[in-house]
């Protein structure tokens, strides 16, 4: 690359004339500068002033692999040279699309056996909701079309992700939502597991809000509830343990479908190939994208339930559906190799059995004491830790979101990429993590709280 030729103050400024950044404040961005990644190797990130990053973050949720692999770039210049891009319209298929949906497939919870090619979660999460709507309409029910979504849920900053999405602050930026989208309480029990409440009624509480949603719209037009196994974006909130099992009965019971969002944990990240098989989970539905090719090249697929995709396929008649990128060659050549990865290195069953257990127990140990820190929880290689100034009334510092802010401010100083959304620092690591991974993180990270605490006056 030419960027060799370059000083970080010129590519800064170049970034600032042009590149209009993701989910920024375009105008504090271009006064602070951007930080200019250069180049990634395994489990670490390399900016241009110098600094070695451990990535906490697997990029953006999605480099399970780690980076650096010289076999996805065999893989996508192979198929580059054989055939770069042809379209899965005009009754085609390319050989790379088809093995990889058979693999899918293959890996899926077992009822699944159909996947629609895309190029992102945002456009998964789309097509699921088409998806949803017309089967009803092909069913005869074209009123069963309302969706009951989640607050604090993230399924895409596309329009309808958006709509699907329970961040107001998103909402009110679209000036205009999909229209027949419901939300519901979140199964967050740090902030709303009431005094005395079990974990268990609690999970009950969550689960019949959306019972009660279904009732107040008619089950007869409820199409679909969607939901992320755990939420990502919103702060890796992992629902009580019965509260799956309580919204598959409710569902059940009133003949309404399950889209389950699995754009951050589809491939290995719970320990399983999808959080449906950790969780006892069976969707109509199933949205991924990211984890499929690692990051490396941009794709996503929708995994259909025999139910839905029987019906298309038997009655739908044409689905008017589809991208110039469903099913890119290049883009499935290279999943299929990060699949044949992920699974020649025993990476889902490492999470479940090893990697993932340590995880929890490092940052639980040296971490969940720390007094900024009310509350770590984890799940295979997620995590979620809460930021508070009290730690027996749960009371938070403000403006909401500062403190954690100066958590991750100091975590990236001292090399440790890690996110922080609202007043919860979130990690999602690669899967090729070690324990001197672990080690690693779980004490820049408690600097990193120990400096923070400082700041805000109060004593580590």
């Amino acid at each position: 690359m030419t960027y060799q030729n370059y000083s970080l103050e010129q590519l800064q400024a170049i970034d600032a004339a042009h590149h209009m950044h993701p989910f920024s404040d375009h105008k504090e961005l271009r006064a602070a500068g951007t930080r200019v990644v250069t180049h990634a190797q395994g489990p670490f990130i390399y900016d241009a002033a110098g600094a070695e990053i451990l990535d906490g973050m697997a990029g953006l949720w999605c480099v399970n692999i780690g980076y650096g692999r010289d076999e996805l770039a065999d893989a996508a210049a192979a198929q580059m040279r054989e055939l770069p891009y042809y379209n899965a319209f005009f009754k085609t298929t390319t050989p790379a699309a088809a093995l990889l949906a058979d693999k899918i497939a293959s890996i899926a919870p077992k009822h699944i056996n159909q996947v629609f090619f895309g190029s992102s979660g945002s456009e998964a999460n789309d097509t699921a909701l088409k998806i949803v709507r017309h089967f009803w309409a092909v069913e005869d029910k074209p009123e069963k079309n309302v969706i009951i979504s989640r607050q604090m849920a993230y399924h895409g900053s596309t329009i309808a992700g958006t709509s699907l999405g329970g961040m107001p602050w998103m909402h009110n930026q679209t000036h205009g939502v999909v229209p027949g989208i419901r939300h519901v309480m979140a199964p967050y029990g740090f902030e709303m597991q009431e005094k005395g409440e079990s974990e268990e009624e609690f999970g009950r509480r969550a689960a019949r809000a959306v019972e009660e949603a279904i009732l107040a719209e008619g089950p007869e037009n409820v199409a679909a509830f969607i939901g992320e196994p755990i939420m990502g974006a919103g702060g890796v909130k992992i629902p009580p343990k019965n509260y799956w099992a309580e919204i598959q009965r409710i569902l059940k019971k009133h003949d309404v479908l399950l889209m389950l969002d699995e754009v951050i944990t589809g491939y290995g990240r719970t320990g399983e190939w999808f959080a449906a098989q950790s969780m006892g989970i069976e969707p109509d539905t199933i949205t991924t994208a990211k984890a499929l090719t690692s990051g490396y090249l941009p794709l996503s697929a929708v995994l259909v339930g025999d139910r839905v995709a029987n019906t298309l396929i038997e009655k739908g008649g044409e689905f008017f559906h589809g991208y110039t990128y469903s099913g890119h060659p290049v883009a499935c050549a290279v999943a299929l190799k990060n699949l044949e990865i992920i699974e020649r290195e025993g990476l889902v069953d490492k999470v479940r059995e090893r990697i993932g257990p340590y995880f929890g127990k490092v940052l639980k140990d040296k971490l969940g004491g720390h007094p900024l820190v009310g509350e770590v929880r984890t799940f295979g290689l997620l995590a979620g830790i809460e930021i508070v100034k009290d730690r027996e009334t749960r009371e938070r510092f403000l403006p909401a979101g500062s403190a954690a802010m100066k958590v991750r401010d100091h975590a990236i100083a001292r090399g440790l990429m890690i996110r922080a959304t609202g007043d919860t620092m979130i990690l999602s690591p690669p899967l090729i993590w070690e324990e001197t991974h672990v080690d690693m993180a779980a004490d820049r990270l408690k600097a990193a709280l120990d400096a923070a605490a400082k700041d805000l006056g109060v004593i580590a």
